[in-house]
Formats: C-alpha cells, sequence, structure tokens
C-alpha cells in the first residue's frame, strides 16, 4: 500500500466551458481540486477527495496522474460532471458566471479511507456543509492544519454553515468581494480583523493582480502580485494559489508566521504560471526550480 498523502483537498473536478478576450474553449479540464492538488504536487504528494461523472475523460485523470496525486478518493457516479460556464471581459479579475450544473455534486457524500488521518486538510469552494462533513473525519493529534476557501454563493445562501467552517480551520482563503459580502465592511483591514474574530488564525485575503493580504495576530502583511505581460485564463488562479501555499506548508512540515509568509510568495509564483495559459495546460510545461527563479524576481521588486 502506497503512503498516505500528508495533504488532501476537498473540492471539484470540473469540465469547464469559458471565453476571455484571448479566446474561446468549449471544453477545459477545470475544477477548484484539480488546480489546487496539481499546484500542490510540485512540493509534496496530495490527495483529492472529489467525485466525478460517467462522462469524465479518461484523458483529464490522466493529466492528475502525471504528478503525485493520490486519486483513490476520485469517485465516479452516474451522471455527468460538475460543469461550469463563464466568460471574462477586459477586466480579468473576475468572472462572469453564465451556467452552473452541480450534477453529480448533488450526491456526493465523501467518505475518507485513507490509511492514516492527513495532517494537512484544504476544503476548496465547495458546498460549506460538505466541508463540515470532512471536518467531521479528520482530527486528532495527527492533523496539524486546515484552511478553506467559499465564494459569494454559499456565504449568500449558507451563511450559518459558512460560519460553522471558519470556526474550526486555521486559515480562510478569500478574495476581497467575499471578504466585504461576509463582513460587511468596504476595508479590507478591518474586513480581515472581523474574519480572524470569526475564527481563523490566519486569514489570506486574494486581490487578484494587486496580490494578497495576510492578516493575523502577529501583524499584517501585504504581498504583490508577480508582474504578467499577458493572462489568458485567470480561472484556477485562486485555486493553484491555495495550492501552492498548502503544498509549500505540508513540505516545511511545520506552520508559522515565516513559513507562511513564503509559502504566499510561492502560492503567488504558482498562480503567476497558472494563468498564462487555459486550464492547466501551462502548470504541466513548468519546472520546479522556474518557481524559485520567479520568487527571486518578486523578491528584488519587494525590496526596498
Amino acid at each position: 500500500m502506497s503512503k498516505s498523502p500528508d495533504l488532501i483537498v476537498i473540492g471539484t473536478v470540473a469540465i469547464d466551458e469559458l471565453s476571455t478576450p484571448f479566446g474561446a474553449q468549449q471544453t477545459v479540464f477545470g475544477g477548484s481540486a484539480s488546480y489546487f492538488s496539481y499546484a500542490a504536487s510540485f512540493f509534496t504528494k496530495v490527495g483529492v477527495v472529489a467525485v466525478v461523472g460517467q462522462d469524465f475523460p479518461e484523458e483529464y485523470r490522466k493529466v492528475l496522474s502525471e504528478k503525485e496525486i493520490d486519486l483513490s478518493h476520485l469517485m465516479t457516479l452516474p451522471g455527468k460532471t460538475f460543469h461550469w460556464k463563464g466568460k471574462y471581459e477586459a477586466d480579468m479579475n473576475s468572472a462572469i458566471t453564465l451556467q452552473t450544473d452541480l450534477n453529480v455534486l448533488l450526491d456526493f457524500k465523501p467518505e475518507l479511507k485513507f490509511a492514516h488521518t492527513p495532517e494537512y486538510v484544504f476544503l476548496a469552494n465547495v458546498d460549506p456543509d460538505l466541508q463540515l462533513r470532512v471536518l467531521d473525519q479528520v482530527h486528532g493529534s495527527s492533523l496539524k492544519f486546515v484552511a478553506c476557501d467559499t465564494m459569494n454563493f454559499w456565504i449568500k445562501n449558507k451563511r450559518d454553515s459558512v460560519e460553522k467552517v471558519l470556526r474550526r480551520v486555521h486559515a480562510v482563503f478569500m478574495n476581497d468581494g467575499e471578504a466585504r459580502q461576509l463582513t460587511g465592511e468596504v476595508n479590507l483591514i478591518k474586513a480581515a480583523q472581523n474574519i480572524h474574530n470569526m475564527g481563523p488564525e490566519y486569514v489570506i485575503i486574494k486581490k487578484g493582480e494587486h496580490g494578497a493580504l495576510l492578516y493575523s495576530h502577529e501583524g499584517l502583511f501585504v504581498y504583490p502580485a508577480y508582474p504578467l505581460e499577458s493572462v489568458y485564463d485567470p480561472t484556477g488562479a485562486g485555486d493553484s494559489f491555495a495550492g501552492g501555499v498548502m503544498g509549500y506548508l505540508a513540505a516545511a512540515r511545520k506552520v508559522n508566521l515565516k513559513t507562511l509568509k513564503t509559502a504566499i510568495g510561492y502560492g503567488t509564483i504558482v498562480a503567476s504560471f497558472t494563468v498564462e495559459k487555459f486550464g492547466l495546460d501551462r502548470l504541466r510545461e513548468v519546472k520546479r526550480d522556474q518557481f524559485d527563479k520567479r520568487l527571486e524576481v518578486l523578491k528584488k521588486i519587494c525590496k526596498i
């Protein structure tokens, strides 16, 4: 039996359809768990907890198999795979959702059967009740760090469940719009403080091309984005950012402010590669040392 992954992600594995100012794609391999796991696999072995339908292409499964990704908990159910259709206009920071088909996700009831409890857990953007179901199955002294993501739909329609999740995680990732929606605060620093008071020790607010903000009781840190001349597809940027962050932390085998600051740097760099092509195409071309080279550039840009 192969070693259980130290890091797992529950999220979506999807077939996307999208258009950007740079072109349109009828079928793109997407989903939060897909982007997260591929990004994290550059740093550590990661397990995917997700569901697909009988229409899920075998070629997509092979893409994940290229890396250190445990697919033992990628279920196949009768029906169609989760499908998202969206577009980006001139403002590439936010997607316009045209269609969302939950499909087999409606019947998904994750049951964890890893040989060992994972030490690091990421609850990607899915129904917060599913996130809570996973949280109920991961506990004990071996569990070191749990982080979550969410989105405007869940904040609006399942706020109570979102707040229950926040009380049980060490960190939360969300974008600036979601942070403002959850707290009612326009100022992001006040929004981060409010979210911190809801439970998470670390609050990471993603700001698209304007970088990210980290808030904790130890202080506030602001990170710029890596400067790019062209952004082709921002769809998986947030999930690959989180994958880079969590993958680095799992590899470091400890979480403190110092490792988290470095992890966010790597997450920023991974996301910068992701957006350069549609889907996972660019990440499939990247070598691990390219992350280090871009991170050095980012450090020089930030140095005063």
